[in-house]
Order: structure tokens, then C-alpha cells, then sequence
């Protein structure tokens, strides 16, 4: 669980195609869809109480170093992702 002066924790919860971090009654996600080689990030949500805190980014960070371990593409559907890929391209994911 997050609490506001620690750093979030990123939970990989891959039977929901997700990656997440609780708070305390309420859950930020990034999910995704695993197409082929493709590495999908459809939607990053953070509800109201959590935003401010970098929990977006965090949850993008996760889903890119996953992608980089695993060796996948990634397309970013979410606005969100694809702003945060033009910002940090030295987090892209390189290809094969």
C-alpha cells in the first residue's frame, strides 16, 4: 500500500493485465494488452486522492522495464504513455 511519504510500490498483476499500486482504498492502474510481440498500454488511471504523487509515472516505468525484460514492442493507446515515452526516450524500448 502507498503511504504519502514512501514511494509507491508497483504490483505486476499479469491474470488482469495490469500493473498497480494500492492505496488505501483505492487502486492506480496501467493496463495493458500482450498482442504477439506487442506490449498494448491502453489506460493509466489514478483516482483523484492519489494524483500529485507520481503514481502515473511510476506505473509507466513499470509497464517500459517490463516490456524492455521481455523484449516487446510497445504501443501506447494511452495518452498518458505516449506523452511520457516523447518525454523520456531513453526509456524506450529498443528492437529486435
Amino acid at each position: 500500500m502507498a503511504s504519502p511519504d514512501s514511494a509507491p510500490v508497483v504490483v505486476h498483476v499479469a491474470v488482469s493485465c495490469r500493473f498497480e499500486i494500492l492505496g488505501r482504498h483505492n487502486v492506480a492502474f496501467a493496463e495493458y494488452v500482450r498482442n504477439g510481440d506487442a506490449l498494448i498500454l491502453i489506460r493509466t488511471f489514478v483516482p483523484p486522492e492519489l494524483r500529485g504523487r507520481g503514481f502515473a509515472e511510476a506505473l509507466v516505468r513499470a509497464a517500459l522495464d517490463f516490456a524492455r525484460a521481455e523484449r516487446l514492442r510497445v504501443v501506447p493507446e494511452c495518452s498518458y504513455v505516449a506523452a511520457f515515452v516523447e518525454r523520456h526516450p531513453e526509456l524506450s524500448v529498443p528492437r529486435s
